[in-house]
Protein backbone atom coordinates (compact mmCIF):
# COMPACT_ATOMS: atom_id res chain seq x y z
CA UNK A 1 0.00 0.00 0.00
CA UNK A 2 2.82 2.63 0.88
CA UNK A 3 4.51 1.71 -2.35
CA UNK A 4 0.93 2.86 -4.17
CA UNK A 5 0.78 5.55 -2.42
CA UNK A 6 4.53 6.82 -2.99
CA UNK A 7 3.80 6.15 -6.49
CA UNK A 8 0.93 8.28 -6.63
CA UNK A 9 2.08 11.03 -4.98
CA UNK A 10 4.90 11.16 -7.53
CA UNK A 11 2.61 11.08 -10.54
CA UNK A 12 0.81 14.36 -8.79
CA UNK A 13 3.39 15.87 -7.79
CA UNK A 14 4.73 15.51 -11.76
CA UNK A 15 1.44 16.28 -12.95
CA UNK A 16 0.59 20.33 -14.25
CA UNK A 17 -3.02 20.03 -14.39
CA UNK A 18 -4.89 17.37 -12.57
CA UNK A 19 -8.50 16.58 -12.14
CA UNK A 20 -10.73 14.88 -10.10
CA UNK A 21 -13.92 12.39 -10.58
CA UNK A 22 -15.91 11.75 -7.35
CA UNK A 23 -18.60 9.31 -6.79
CA UNK A 24 -20.43 8.34 -3.75
CA UNK A 25 -17.66 6.17 -2.44
CA UNK A 26 -15.68 9.72 -0.95
CA UNK A 27 -18.96 10.82 0.32
CA UNK A 28 -20.19 8.09 2.53
CA UNK A 29 -17.35 8.86 4.97
CA UNK A 30 -19.47 11.86 5.75
CA UNK A 31 -22.58 10.15 6.29
CA UNK A 32 -24.00 10.52 2.77
CA UNK A 33 -25.70 7.33 1.89
CA UNK A 34 -25.27 6.11 -1.39
CA UNK A 35 -28.32 6.12 -3.94
CA UNK A 36 -27.01 2.60 -5.56
CA UNK A 37 -25.70 -0.81 -4.05
CA UNK A 38 -25.88 -2.32 -0.36
CA UNK A 39 -27.23 -0.05 1.87
CA UNK A 40 -28.22 2.74 -0.92
CA UNK A 41 -31.64 4.69 -0.69
CA UNK A 42 -32.74 2.32 -3.15
CA UNK A 43 -33.22 -0.61 -1.15
CA UNK A 44 -34.99 1.72 0.87
CA UNK A 45 -37.42 3.23 -1.83
CA UNK A 46 -38.30 2.47 -5.35
CA UNK A 47 -36.61 5.05 -7.62
CA UNK A 48 -38.92 5.61 -10.17
CA UNK A 49 -41.15 6.17 -7.35
CA UNK A 50 -39.39 8.88 -5.81
CA UNK A 51 -36.47 10.03 -8.18
CA UNK A 52 -38.17 10.19 -11.39
CA UNK A 53 -39.28 14.13 -12.42
CA UNK A 54 -42.50 12.21 -13.78
CA UNK A 55 -43.21 11.17 -10.67
CA UNK A 56 -42.10 14.32 -8.64
CA UNK A 57 -44.04 16.69 -11.33
CA UNK A 58 -47.38 14.15 -10.19
CA UNK A 59 -47.24 14.09 -6.55
CA UNK A 60 -44.52 16.52 -5.34
CA UNK A 61 -45.48 16.40 -1.97
CA UNK A 62 -45.01 12.03 -1.50
CA UNK A 63 -41.61 12.79 -3.07
CA UNK A 64 -40.65 15.68 -0.71
CA UNK A 65 -41.90 13.39 2.30
CA UNK A 66 -40.41 10.01 1.12
CA UNK A 67 -37.30 11.48 -0.08
CA UNK A 68 -36.11 15.13 -0.03
CA UNK A 69 -37.21 15.81 3.46
CA UNK A 70 -34.52 12.60 4.31
CA UNK A 71 -31.80 14.39 2.47
CA UNK A 72 -32.56 17.32 4.29
CA UNK A 73 -31.78 15.99 7.57
CA UNK A 74 -28.48 14.10 6.39
CA UNK A 75 -27.38 17.11 4.85
CA UNK A 76 -27.61 19.15 7.84
CA UNK A 77 -25.27 17.01 9.72
CA UNK A 78 -22.61 15.77 6.60
CA UNK A 79 -19.18 17.82 7.04
CA UNK A 80 -16.45 17.52 4.24
CA UNK A 81 -14.12 14.41 5.62
CA UNK A 82 -10.61 13.88 4.73
CA UNK A 83 -10.58 12.86 0.90
CA UNK A 84 -12.41 16.47 0.48
CA UNK A 85 -10.44 17.74 2.25
CA UNK A 86 -7.35 16.10 0.77
CA UNK A 87 -8.50 17.25 -3.07
CA UNK A 88 -9.39 20.80 -1.57
CA UNK A 89 -5.55 20.80 -0.34
CA UNK A 90 -4.07 19.62 -4.06
CA UNK A 91 -6.33 22.97 -5.42
CA UNK A 92 -4.68 24.98 -2.77
CA UNK A 93 -0.94 23.01 -3.97
CA UNK A 94 -1.69 24.01 -7.73
CA UNK A 95 -2.27 20.59 -8.83
CA UNK A 96 -5.97 20.22 -8.41
CA UNK A 97 -7.99 22.08 -11.03
CA UNK A 98 -11.28 21.11 -11.85
CA UNK A 99 -13.58 18.56 -9.86
CA UNK A 100 -16.24 16.45 -11.71
CA UNK A 101 -18.39 15.05 -8.87
CA UNK A 102 -21.65 12.71 -9.13
CA UNK A 103 -22.06 13.95 -5.91
CA UNK A 104 -24.82 16.23 -4.78
CA UNK A 105 -24.24 16.99 -0.96
CA UNK A 106 -21.97 20.31 -1.91
CA UNK A 107 -19.27 19.09 0.04
CA UNK A 108 -16.56 19.85 -2.10
CA UNK A 109 -17.34 22.99 -2.04
CA UNK A 110 -17.60 23.37 1.75
CA UNK A 111 -13.97 21.86 2.12
CA UNK A 112 -12.60 24.79 -0.71
CA UNK A 113 -12.57 23.62 -3.85
CA UNK A 114 -13.71 26.41 -6.24
CA UNK A 115 -14.19 24.41 -9.65
CA UNK A 116 -16.32 22.09 -9.33
CA UNK A 117 -19.10 20.71 -12.17
CA UNK A 118 -22.07 18.64 -10.07
CA UNK A 119 -22.78 16.27 -12.57
CA UNK A 120 -26.21 15.81 -11.41
CA UNK A 121 -26.87 18.92 -9.03
CA UNK A 122 -27.19 19.16 -5.67
CA UNK A 123 -29.49 18.89 -2.88
CA UNK A 124 -27.81 21.80 -0.85
CA UNK A 125 -30.09 24.42 -3.18
CA UNK A 126 -33.77 24.22 -3.94
CA UNK A 127 -35.37 26.27 -7.09
CA UNK A 128 -39.01 27.55 -7.85
CA UNK A 129 -40.92 25.86 -10.35
CA UNK A 130 -42.55 29.13 -10.67
CA UNK A 131 -40.34 31.83 -10.45
CA UNK A 132 -37.05 30.33 -10.60
CA UNK A 133 -35.74 31.88 -7.36
CA UNK A 134 -33.71 29.81 -5.48
CA UNK A 135 -32.75 28.85 -1.30
CA UNK A 136 -30.55 26.66 0.40
CA UNK A 137 -32.56 23.28 1.17
CA UNK A 138 -31.36 23.57 4.90
CA UNK A 139 -33.51 27.10 5.41
CA UNK A 140 -36.74 25.74 3.92
CA UNK A 141 -39.53 25.38 6.37
CA UNK A 142 -41.02 22.29 6.03
CA UNK A 143 -43.90 22.48 8.64
CA UNK A 144 -45.68 22.69 5.02
CA UNK A 145 -45.30 19.60 2.31
CA UNK A 146 -44.41 20.63 -0.59
CA UNK A 147 -42.14 23.64 0.51
CA UNK A 148 -43.35 26.47 -0.99
CA UNK A 149 -41.49 29.81 -2.59
CA UNK A 150 -42.68 33.51 -1.44
CA UNK A 151 -44.60 33.65 -4.80
CA UNK A 152 -46.96 29.98 -4.31
CA UNK A 153 -44.66 28.11 -6.17
CA UNK A 154 -43.26 24.84 -5.37
CA UNK A 155 -39.84 23.94 -4.50
CA UNK A 156 -37.81 21.66 -6.72
CA UNK A 157 -34.30 20.33 -5.48
CA UNK A 158 -31.47 21.44 -7.90
CA UNK A 159 -30.60 17.76 -8.92
CA UNK A 160 -30.77 15.80 -11.99
CA UNK A 161 -34.25 13.17 -11.56
CA UNK A 162 -34.13 10.50 -13.64
CA UNK A 163 -36.28 11.27 -17.15
CA UNK A 164 -34.17 14.51 -16.67
CA UNK A 165 -30.85 14.76 -18.79
CA UNK A 166 -27.34 16.16 -17.50
CA UNK A 167 -27.62 20.01 -18.17
CA UNK A 168 -25.33 20.54 -21.59
CA UNK A 169 -23.00 23.26 -19.64
CA UNK A 170 -22.13 20.68 -16.72
CA UNK A 171 -21.34 18.27 -19.95
CA UNK A 172 -19.31 20.56 -22.03
CA UNK A 173 -17.39 21.61 -18.46
CA UNK A 174 -16.55 18.06 -18.08
CA UNK A 175 -15.50 16.79 -21.57
CA UNK A 176 -13.19 19.92 -21.72
CA UNK A 177 -11.56 19.52 -18.18
CA UNK A 178 -10.95 16.00 -19.19
CA UNK A 179 -9.81 16.82 -22.34
CA UNK A 180 -7.39 19.34 -21.02
CA UNK A 181 -5.58 16.97 -17.53
CA UNK A 182 -2.92 15.54 -17.69
CA UNK A 183 -3.65 13.46 -14.74
CA UNK A 184 -7.20 12.77 -13.70
CA UNK A 185 -7.86 11.39 -10.52
CA UNK A 186 -10.91 8.91 -9.97
CA UNK A 187 -11.68 8.41 -6.42
CA UNK A 188 -14.70 6.47 -4.63
CA UNK A 189 -16.13 5.67 -7.95
CA UNK A 190 -17.73 2.86 -9.43
CA UNK A 191 -17.42 3.80 -12.77
CA UNK A 192 -20.75 2.29 -14.10
CA UNK A 193 -23.30 5.49 -14.36
CA UNK A 194 -22.82 7.12 -17.83
CA UNK A 195 -22.21 9.29 -19.05
CA UNK A 196 -20.04 10.53 -15.87
CA UNK A 197 -18.03 6.95 -16.18
CA UNK A 198 -16.82 7.91 -19.62
CA UNK A 199 -14.49 11.43 -18.72
CA UNK A 200 -11.96 9.04 -17.67
CA UNK A 201 -11.92 7.41 -20.59
CA UNK A 202 -12.03 10.69 -22.74
CA UNK A 203 -8.96 12.06 -20.27
CA UNK A 204 -6.89 8.69 -21.38
CA UNK A 205 -7.82 9.07 -25.02
CA UNK A 206 -6.26 12.67 -24.41
CA UNK A 207 -2.83 11.39 -22.92
CA UNK A 208 -3.28 11.86 -19.18
CA UNK A 209 -2.63 9.19 -16.65
CA UNK A 210 -5.63 7.81 -14.86
CA UNK A 211 -5.18 6.85 -11.06
CA UNK A 212 -8.13 5.15 -8.92
CA UNK A 213 -8.71 5.44 -5.41
CA UNK A 214 -11.33 2.42 -4.56
CA UNK A 215 -11.23 -0.34 -2.67
CA UNK A 216 -12.64 -2.46 -5.12
CA UNK A 217 -11.69 -2.97 -8.73
CA UNK A 218 -13.94 -1.21 -11.08
CA UNK A 219 -14.44 -1.20 -15.32
CA UNK A 220 -11.49 1.11 -15.37
CA UNK A 221 -8.75 -1.02 -13.29
CA UNK A 222 -6.76 -2.66 -15.78
CA UNK A 223 -8.15 -1.21 -18.82
CA UNK A 224 -8.08 2.80 -18.83
CA UNK A 225 -6.56 3.51 -14.87
CA UNK A 226 -2.50 2.77 -14.60
CA UNK A 227 -2.64 2.71 -11.17
CA UNK A 228 -5.49 1.85 -8.01
CA UNK A 229 -4.89 2.79 -4.25
CA UNK A 230 -7.05 0.19 -3.20
CA UNK A 231 -8.83 1.67 0.23
CA UNK A 232 -11.38 4.36 1.11
CA UNK A 233 -11.04 8.05 -0.30
CA UNK A 234 -10.54 9.30 3.12
CA UNK A 235 -7.75 6.91 4.54
CA UNK A 236 -5.72 7.34 1.27
CA UNK A 237 -6.33 11.02 -0.17
CA UNK A 238 -4.67 11.44 3.68
CA UNK A 239 -1.36 9.65 3.60
CA UNK A 240 -1.33 10.81 -0.45
CA UNK A 241 -1.54 14.30 0.11
CA UNK A 242 1.15 14.20 2.86
CA UNK A 243 3.52 12.42 0.42
CA UNK A 244 2.93 15.49 -2.28
CA UNK A 245 3.86 18.21 -0.12
CA UNK A 246 7.18 16.42 0.89
CA UNK A 247 7.66 16.23 -2.20
CA UNK A 248 6.29 19.96 -3.74
CA UNK A 249 7.35 21.95 -0.60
Amino acid sequence: MDDLIQKTAEHLAAAKHVVALTGAGISVESGIPPFRGKGGLWEKFDPMEVGHIDAFMRDPEKVWRLLISEMRGVLEKARPNPGHLGLARLEALGKLKTVITQNIDGLHQLAGNRDVVEFHGNFAWLRCLDCGSREQTVAVDLSRMPPRCACGGIYRPECVFFGEGIPPMDLDRSQIAASSCDLMLVVGCSAVVQPAAFMPVIARQSGATIIEINPEPTLLTGTTSILRVPEKAGKAMKAIVAAVEHLVL
